[in-house]
């Protein structure tokens, strides 16, 4: 019998024994950087000669490794591949293609700081941050397991009888899709993307983010080695404008996965949406995108705990996460209070080199994140009043280190409270009352997670139905969803709704069939 889900534990690192295992970890992938990723189509190892090139965020002359480069023929290739697999694939129970998922987690579980060493090193994560990261990847595999045998056996979706028929309902694959996964949650996304469609009878192309494509390279490996037959994941990195748009619009991909920027994900969705000469279906776009994420304080809330709240959803990972709180809006009675209790907390927070351990923080993820959030803090210095940070954080290293930052008096319709950042970069604002914060909170074309501080039971009742988002939180940060703890997608601009880590996602790569047999 199938034990119930649970999810993975994180690794407490103020123990010696655990620091002691990760510093190892970091020493075993320190000494296995620079080295070179084929692609993977159909179970073949392909080099091409054009390569991309992944650097360390904390130390860019560090090469963590590079890989292949697909082009429209390699990438074709991958789709014929991914459909000849898909025959066998689908015909598979679920109880099989489960299977590889739970030995895949159970490998990953095993080799836990490895893979987190990695996030450290490519995209400059915590130790902290990367540990949460790989728990939730083994998490996704443990739980859309467990899915893929709910949605195969009886659950609920049961015809009414007529007599004189046998009638039946139930789910089959889609066919082949295409996954594009983020830079910012670089394993746990990508496992959860990739393995979702996998576990539901789908086979993928994954086109892996051009700031992380080592560690999805290492996933793919993994899933090799777990024994996952070939064709059933295709590694294809590859440019937007080589490979990218080309899948997207191809008349045999069946659908997209995608997590990202705003502006990408509606390209996306518009080139889909376009019919192929030769194509035979709809195709469907799963899409979660941006946020522009909202932590509202009234005046009867622990101020402490708001603050604490605030400073922790702002600065993990330096902000790099669509779930980020990116605004602050403070009731007029405690604005002065909390804003203090926020600068003195963020002037708490340190930044440094995440390998080295015992920073809250790290480096943005890329020069081109760095150059983007410095020119945001620009913007902020005539949009508000700096009250900490706004500067790089040039004493932490060579790297792309930036001081958190906190504004303070920011109109709610300034650039910094509308547009995403995607960086340490916190918009307080100052609300007349209880609607007015509200109104705030929802005043943007986003709608990912937001969340109140609040002691009054009216009021986080209001919140429930008023503030419009598909995350809501109260009385705690608005960070740090939990597989089929907290289903996960936004409303809006956010995306498609998608709800990541819960009962309904891998419906969104399943289609019902209904069969009616005539006795």
């Amino acid at each position: 019998m199938m034990s119930p889900f649970k999810n993975e534990p994180f690794t407490d690192f103020s123990t010696a024994e655990n620091a002691g295992a990760m510093r190892e970890a970091l020493a075993d992938v320190t000494s296995q950087l620079g080295r070179e990723y084929p692609l993977v189509v159909n179970g073949e190892h392909i080099t091409t000669g054009s390569l991309l090139v992944s650097t360390n965020p904390s130390n860019p002359e560090q090469v963590v490794g590079s890989v292949n480069l697909a082009d429209q023929e390699i990438a074709s290739r991958a789709l014929e591949a991914a459909w000849t697999a898909f025959d066998s694939w689908k015909r598979l129970t679920a109880d099989e293609r489960a299977g590889y998922l739970f030995k895949a987690a159970a490998e990953m579980r095993r080799r836990k700081h490895e893979f987190s060493a990695w996030m450290v090193l490519e995209v400059g994560k915590s130790w902290a941050e990367a540990d949460a990261d790989t728990a939730e990847a083994i998490d996704f595999m443990e739980f859309y397991g467990r899915e893929a045998l709910r949605y195969a056996g009886p659950h609920g979706v049961t015809p009414s009888p007529l007599p004189g028929e046998e009638n039946t309902f139930f789910y089959v694959p889609l066919g082949v899709g295409l996954v594009i996964p983020p830079w910012n949650f670089p394993l746990a996304i990508t496992v959860g993307m990739m393995t979702a469609a996998v576990a539901s009878g789908n086979c993928v192309l994954v086109k892996p983010s051009s700031e992380s494509p080592i560690i999805a390279a290492k996933f793919v490996e993994l899933m090799e080695a777990v024994g996952l037959p070939k064709g059933v994941i295709n590694f294809v990195p590859g440019s937007s404008s080589k490979i990218g748009d080309f899948l997207v619009g191809h008349p045999k991909l069946r659908f997209i996965s995608f997590t990202g920027s705003r502006e990408v994900g509606l390209h996306i969705n518009e080139l889909a949406a376009k019919t192929a000469e030769g194509q035979i279906w709809i195709k469907r776009v799963v899409a979660e995108m941006g946020g522009k994420d909202t932590i509202v304080v009234y005046e009867t809330a622990s101020l402490d705990s708001a603050a604490e709240g605030i400073v922790a959803a702002a600065f993990g990972f330096s902000g790099q996460k669509c779930s980020a709180c990116s605004r602050a809006v403070i009731v007029d009675s405690v604005y002065d209070e909390v804003l203090a209790k926020v600068v003195e907390r963020t002037k708490g927070v340190t930044v440094g080199d995440p390998a080295v351990g015992g920073v809250s923080t790290g480096p943005v993820a890329s020069k081109s994140q760095y150059a983007t959030v410095l020119d945001y803090i620009e913007i902020a210095k005539s949009e508000g009043r700096v009250v900490a940070g706004g500067a790089k954080a040039e004493e932490a290293g060579p790297g792309y280190y930036i001081q958190p930052t906190v504004v303070a008096d920011v109109d709610p319709k300034a650039r910094i409270a509308q547009e995403e950042i995607f960086g340490p970069v916190l918009a307080v604002i100052k609300a007349k009352d209880f609607d007015d914060a509200l109104a705030i909170a929802n005043n943007t074309e986003f709608g990912l997670t937001g969340a109140l501080y609040s002691g009054d039971p009216a009021r986080l009742e209001r919140a429930r139905t008023d503030f419009h988002v598909g995350n809501l939180y109260l009385n705690r940060k608005c960070t740090g969803a939990l597989v089929d703890v907290h289903p996960f997608g936004g409303f809006n601009m956010s995306g498609t709704d998608s709800k990541a880590g819960g009962r309904d996602y891998l419906l969104l790569f399943l289609q019902g069939k209904s069969v009616a047999e005539k006795k």
